[in-house]
């Protein structure tokens, strides 16, 4: 039986949702000189996925932390100048290059496993790696394709071969070309300083439970685990080295850990409106949220039609430091933006709502807002009148 250290600190729930608010962007001005990169950098990991809505969730993320950023401008921000590179870590995470040490225990991890889902034929993977050195940077298709038919998983002997020298870290994504990874020789692509596997197991989880523990303010175990994906049992063999300091938190019911820069630095400043991505590490772990916000928040995008409650792809909305409602967006030609389905935490939802659509309306260069569905139907017209009002001040 493990006995758990004495707890440094105990915080009130408001107190723990104040710090993961700060730990997360989301509360006093942001550093906007540092922008994208600081955020991904703040971060540690920013999910992709391939889903497209308002924007992908890459792009959201920067954006509910700094407001209107262009789009261009996050992409650049990534990628350009090796600030980055794309690997597994909470899923396909976007990762600061100053990080590809820290995954050294996955990647022989991978190197070990004693098979693979893919048969791949003999010599495909030497060729990729001789054709990335002789042409790269190159896509999947570039390389000769990337599917042997249109199944999805059914991948050519080329995509197989690049993608297991990725997870081996011979490869690195080095960007997105049309949602197409483009791949590259490590050896190019990550500055020599960086470019080694010389921590061993224990050091590179020592890091990213630190770093973890950091982008969440306060944690659980099963928070600071499956913040890159560890398991528990990978948590517990370093917590007590990683600086992070044993806390209670009221309510949570199991033990936590805290950043004890966060705990001695009070968060303080003004909260950030705007809508989240169902993919922003804010919200991406459901019984976190449900614990720290108590909101249940689920992706229903690949839940039948029919049994769907929030709508495809419900974007939370962020208020004065509280979940208050959600919203399912679309566009539409014209410069529309359409709120398919709105849901509302009560009467004083509504101009934050309001707040948060035209600002992302604005951002994805909308000019109207267009609202279906209210689940409180006799929310709909205040919320209108709302929009209304904000569209007619942001053109002032």
């Amino acid at each position: 039986m493990t006995t758990l250290p004495r707890p440094a600190a105990a915080l009130s729930a408001d107190e723990a949702r104040r710090i993961a608010l700060k730990a997360q962007g989301f509360l006093g001005a942001p550093d906007r000189r540092l922008g994208v990169r600081g955020v991904l950098r703040h971060l540690g990991a920013v999910q992709l996925d391939t889903i497209s809505v308002l924007a992908r969730s890459h792009e959201l993320i920067p954006y509910a932390r700094l407001g209107r950023v262009g789009r261009r401008t996050v992409e650049a921000a990534y990628w350009q100048d090796a600030h980055a590179f794309e690997y597994w870590s909470h899923a396909a995470c976007i990762l600061p290059i100053e990080e590809w040490p820290h995954f050294a225990f996955r990647r022989r991890a991978y190197r070990g496993r004693p098979h693979w889902n893919h048969a791949l034929p003999d010599g495909t993977y030497d060729q990729v790696i001789k054709q990335l050195r002789d042409e790269g940077p190159l896509t999947a298709t570039e390389l000769g394709g990337a599917k042997r038919t249109s199944e999805w998983w059914d991948w050519s002997g080329t995509k197989v071969a690049v993608e297991r020298a990725l997870m081996y870290g011979e490869v690195v994504c080095v960007e997105r070309r049309g949602w197409k990874r483009v791949y590259d020789l490590a050896e190019r692509a990550v500055p020599g300083e960086l470019l080694h596997d010389e921590l061993d197991d224990t050091e590179c989880l020592r890091r990213l439970v630190r770093l973890a523990g950091q982008s969440l303010g306060v944690g659980t175990r099963a928070d600071i685990a499956d913040y890159h994906r560890l398991k528990g049992e990978q948590v517990d063999a370093v917590i007590a080295d990683s600086g992070l300091v044993p806390v209670e938190v009221e309510g949570w019911g199991k033990p936590a850990w805290a950043d004890p820069a966060a705990l001695a630095a009070p968060p303080r400043g003004r909260h950030r409106t705007t809508l989240l991505s169902p993919f922003d590490s804010l919200v991406w772990d459901r019984a976190r949220t449900e614990r720290i916000f108590g909101f249940t928040h689920r992706l229903e995008a690949y839940v039948p039609k029919p049994k769907r409650v929030h709508g495809y792809y419900a974007m939370p909305v962020l208020a004065g430091g509280r979940l208050v409602g959600r919203v399912d967006p679309a566009r539409e030609a014209g410069g529309i933006l359409v709120a398919r389905q709105v849901t509302l935490d009560g009467p004083k939802a509504v101009p934050a709502v309001a707040e948060a659509l035209v600002e992302a309306a604005s951002w994805v260069d909308c000019t109207t807002v267009r609202v279906e569905r209210v689940d409180a139907p006799e929310l709909r017209e205040p919320l209108m009148k709302e929009v209304t009002r904000s569209l007619i001040a942001a053109l002032r």
